[in-house]
């Protein structure tokens, strides 16, 4: 009997413990997974990343300029450039197979696009515009040479902002680094 006791009261002692700290350490990693950047809901314009090419029409309405396909290594995807120099849109189209069917694998705009991000961000918005709709997903070291930049997430999978005289000028979405 007194070994039940004593092994109730080892079990209560440790739950009052141990269980705070696994409570503080569960709610720490919900707070982070709340401030993470996540490139799958954001949108720019009716652009997102992951969108199939026959969804583009009407979107983007200028003409494209595709450049040829090629093999990307770092990924294991077919990769082709869709330049829309009138509408101020480059998309990176992405496929498992040369030809294939294609998926946007990253976005880029700048002017003359009007397109906006979820944020509300467009080219010619300000550095603290930025910083006031995605300052808390902004990386600290974003590892770019280019100290005129506000990157959300990271470089390997975020929204990259870059500024001239304190106006976006272009907008990335998607992985800048592999």
């Amino acid at each position: 009997m007194f070994k039940s006791i004593l092994a109730f009261m080892l079990l209560v002692f440790a739950g009052c413990f141990c269980l705070p700290a696994v409570s503080a350490q569960t709610e720490a990693r919900q707070d982070a997974g709340e401030n993470q950047f996540n490139t799958s809901n954001e949108r720019i314009g009716g652009l997102r990343l992951g969108m199939p090419e026959k969804d583009l029409q009407g979107v983007v309405t200028c003409k494209p300029q595709k450049a040829r396909e090629i093999y990307e290594g770092a990924t294991g995807e077919h990769v082709q450039t869709w330049k829309y120099p009138e509408c101020g849109v480059v998309l990176k189209m992405s496929s498992e197979h040369k030809g294939g069917p294609k998926t946007v694998a990253s976005i880029t705009i700048t002017s003359p696009c009007k397109f906006a991000t979820g944020g509300g961000i467009q080219i010619g918005s300000t550095e603290s515009e930025v910083a006031k709709a995605y300052g808390q997903y902004r990386d600290p070291e974003p590892n770019l040479p280019d100290k005129k930049t506000f990157v959300a997430g990271s470089i390997y999978d975020g929204m990259i902002f870059s500024f001239r005289d304190g106006k976006v000028v272009k907008i990335f979405l998607g992985a800048a680094a592999e």
